[in-house]
């Protein structure tokens, strides 16, 4: 799968009042793991507020007030997926 150069950098705002760094945390493990042939850098933001986002090249693909909750991790790396390599196969989420 390494047809692809690293040059995508993702960033995650999240609110530290609402205690979201865990989640942000995970999620930039599970992102690092499923796209290391693409993905350049994965950057954690603090904010607050009730901030939680993610941007792709800064671009923003995802937000929690948006989407109104937060959604699973398959969706995210979907959403990621679908910018960065359409082709690609993410195995045990099915899509």
């Amino acid at each position: 799968m390494g047809t692809k150069s690293k040059t995508h950098q993702i960033e995650i705002q999240f609110c530290t009042q609402c205690g979201w760094l865990p989640r942000a945390s995970w999620m930039m493990q599970e992102i690092l793991t499923t796209f290391q042939d693409e993905i350049l850098s994965v950057t954690l933001t603090p904010m607050s507020g009730g901030i939680f986002e993610i941007f792709l090249d800064k671009e923003k693909i995802y937000s929690r007030s948006e989407f109104g909750g937060f959604l699973d991790i398959k969706d995210i790396k979907k959403l990621i997926r679908d910018k960065i390599s359409p082709e690609r196969n993410l195995g045990h989420t099915h899509v």
